[in-house]
């Protein structure tokens, strides 16, 4: 599969590392030095993945992201940087990138990766989801599990159906409140908890893992594998 691919890196080592492997892979690179000229090319959506780095200079990469996230550009991106804790993964993945791997890396990996982003925006997004034997018909507003119909509520409906558009990626309780409530505030309840135990009763089946998972200390994620 062949992708335009944008490399955001200032570390002209890696940068050249990277590109080029890219290249003898078959994909289409462009490069960028620093986090503001990154950002600017990545705006016009043209590209299929964005690698980026955390450490950036001008603009940090998480920033960049986020810029990217607020301006309606949804190009997928992968975090590559040696921030490795728990708490750089975190903050990676619920500040709007796709997925996060640590140098020092494996370029197969990489390449794995970045294929499954590809791939999964490359997936059509039209009036039928599926994932694992959930069938959601946003037309028809209908859902069934490996044939059997599940009854929804609209904010449960719709809940899944964010969910569905947006498979691997972890979203937090307040990104919940906002993208699928409207609250620009914390109601301080327990609205989004309670919506997704009922939804994940009514999805999940008992011998399997549940389709949309929650992450420890960052929200909920649909696990589309």
């Amino acid at each position: 599969m062949q992708m335009r691919i944008l490399v955001i890196e200032d570390d002209q080592q890696s940068r050249d590392y990277i590109l080029a492997a890219l290249a003898c892979d078959g994909h289409d690179t462009q490069e960028a030095h620093d986090g503001e000229t990154g950002l600017r090319m990545a705006c016009d959506g043209s590209y299929d993945v964005l690698v980026v780095d955390r450490m950036l200079p001008r603009l940090d990469g998480l920033s960049l992201v986020r810029e990217l996230r607020k301006s309606g550009v949804q190009t997928p991106a992968l975090f590559l940087t040696a921030l490795g804790s728990a708490e750089d993964r975190v903050a990676g993945l619920t500040g709007g990138g796709d997925d996060y791997l640590v140098k020092p890396f494996c370029f197969e990996e990489l390449t794995a990766r970045l294929n499954l982003l590809g791939r999964r925006a490359a997936a059509p997004r039209g009036g039928v989801l599926v994932c694992r034997g959930l069938i959601v018909d946003r037309l028809r507003r209908r859902t069934t599990r490996d044939g059997t119909p599940i009854d929804l509520k609209p904010l449960e409906f719709k809940l899944l159906e964010h969910f569905m558009l947006n498979p691997d990626r972890v979203f937090t309780r307040m990104m919940l409140l906002e993208q699928i409530w409207g609250f620009k505030f914390d109601p301080q309840t327990n609205i989004v908890e309670t919506h997704m135990s009922r939804l994940r009763a009514k999805i999940d089946l008992p011998d399997q893992p549940p389709i949309i998972a929650t992450v420890r200390g960052a929200g909920y994620c649909l696990r589309a594998a």
